[in-house]
């Protein structure tokens, strides 16, 4: 184990290129938007694209207290019309409510990172485990899928509480939870925006780069692999 560990007593992961990765590179262009949309995806521009893509992400941001997976999907579904509509992709309806479902309910969606069920067992031995993550209400099934929650103590999900991270209520909600001193946590994350929301409250942050989108230079501790944290 790691020696910035050993003096806590409580470990907090983030989910997304922390334990897992999803399947189709991007998480919220899935298999089925691809499939269904991918043709039509190649004739846009990137900036385009970028600029449809935020347009939806905004709606998302500002209506993020979602309490179940239905009210999920049809989050998804208006993300997904926003996304058609601006780029012109002529999905219809139904095929928007498709891609949603399976955005939210596919688990194959999502590929768990080599190890990650050894590394939570023998953390879990020593320390309590717990979730801090930017999410929705499907995320109870796809711990299910990664194989990691018979390990978890606590979760704090962005959806229940209404605001993503880095807003300290996040990280709140997750201390109130474990009901320990924030300097008795960490938290490993794959972006140092995050991680610095946590560090301002005392938690001590890893920086995960898993993900090479997130092997950026910082003064955080860093790792590339969750399983350096118990070598």
């Amino acid at each position: 184990m790691i020696s910035p560990l050993q003096d806590k007593e409580v470990i907090f992961f983030d989910v997304g290129y922390t334990l897992d990765a999803p399947a189709s590179g991007d998480w919220m262009m899935t298999g089925k938007f691809l499939e269904l949309a991918g043709v039509q995806m190649k004739q846009r521009g990137e900036e385009e694209i970028r600029e449809a893509v935020e347009a939806g992400l905004r709606f998302l941001m500002q209506n993020h207290l979602v309490k179940t997976v239905k009210d999920e999907i049809w989050q998804f579904f208006r993300y997904y019309s926003i996304v058609s509509d601006l780029l012109s992709l002529g999905l219809t309806e139904m095929e928007c409510k498709q891609i949603a479902k399976d955005r939210a309910c596919n688990m194959k969606n999502y590929i768990p990172y080599p190890g990650i069920t050894e590394v939570l067992s023998v953390l879990s031995r020593t320390h309590r485990l717990g979730i801090i993550s930017d999410t929705w209400p499907s995320i109870e099934q796809q711990l299910d899928h990664i194989g990691v929650s018979r390990y978890l103590s606590f979760k704090t999900f962005s959806c229940y509480v209404g605001v993503f991270k880095p807003d300290r209520r996040i990280y709140q909600d997750a201390l109130e939870k474990s009901g320990v001193a924030a300097e008795k946590t960490v938290f490993i994350d794959d972006s140092v925006r995050n991680l610095k929301g946590a560090a301002e409250l005392g938690v001590l942050p890893i920086l995960i780069a898993a993900n090479p989108k997130a092997d950026v230079e910082t003064g955080y501790l860093k790792i590339h692999d969750l399983r350096e944290l118990i070598q």
